[in-house]
């Protein structure tokens, strides 16, 4: 079951959803995190008619979401230019993921200020130069140009073209929270050993209100800035086709190697 087919099942106003995570969504015993995190914003933008754009997102996910799970959310509180809202997803070991979603109405502002580093884009990738993760791992519904990692490479920042294989008509906004954290942990990058990762949240600020790209592409970077003690810390970063920054984000790993 594809992105747009999951999200289609959500009821505007209701305060609770249920919903199947579908094994195909999984990594490892739990649903990927981009995937409950768009489950949870869903959610969220349906609990009133007239919420302005999404702005930002602070989202932890506190345990493993499989198979049937509840998605609930309400308004903690309503202004005039923003809306916050709480959304939970609960599964069969009781809640797996906790968000605080800020929509917010943009306004003028004589600040018009940029200092994110761009990289060199590689070209996007073409037809003949796609691969996808297997059938059963979450990354079977995306495609990519090259293999997602490799151990070893004494780098502390991967980065690459993924796009959604059935994107047309989504939300681009649900398409981002989904896609946006698709790389592996930058840590990883660094490891010579293999070991367990897990990511314990994700703070992300929408640059846009609409984000658009070409083709479905989008560009995502991950770079970690502090490992030790178990742990990792990691800017992220969401590009469009044109090169345009549109999401971004940090995120703390556990790690168990």
């Amino acid at each position: 079951m594809n992105l747009a087919s999951l999200l289609a099942q959500f009821e505007p106003g209701a305060a609770s959803h249920k919903i199947s995570i579908p094994a195909t969504w999984h990594q490892g015993r739990t649903s990927y995190g981009g995937l409950s995190s768009a489950l949870a914003y869903q959610a969220a933008k349906l609990t009133a008619e007239d919420l302005p754009p999404l702005q930002s997102a602070q989202i932890a996910f506190v345990g493993p979401l499989a198979g049937d799970v509840e998605v609930q959310a309400n308004i903690l509180r309503r202004g005039k230019n923003t809306a916050f809202i709480k959304a939970d997803i609960m599964g069969a070991d009781g809640i797996g993921l906790t968000c605080t979603f800020i929509f917010m109405n943009r306004r003028q502002s004589h600040l018009d200020y940029i200092n994110i580093a761009q990289p060199e884009f590689p070209p996007l990738p073409t037809a003949d130069n796609v691969r996808s993760g297997p059938p059963e791992f979450f990354t079977g519904h995306m495609q990519y140009p090259d293999k997602r990692l490799e151990l070893g490479l004494a780098t502390n920042r991967l980065a690459s073209w993924h796009r959604f294989t059935e994107h047309d008509g989504l939300d681009h906004i649900a398409e981002l929270l989904c896609i946006g954290d698709a790389l592996p942990p930058s840590a990883m990058g660094l490891m010579t050993e293999k070991g367990m990762v897990s990511s314990m949240n994700w703070q992300i600020n929408m640059l846009t209100d609409t984000p658009t790209t070409d083709d479905g592409w989008w560009y995502l970077s991950s770079e970690t800035h502090h490992a030790a003690n178990g742990a990792s810390s990691q800017y992220m970063t969401a590009w469009n086709s044109l090169g345009e920054a549109v999401l971004t984000g940090m995120q703390s790993v556990a790690i168990f190697a």
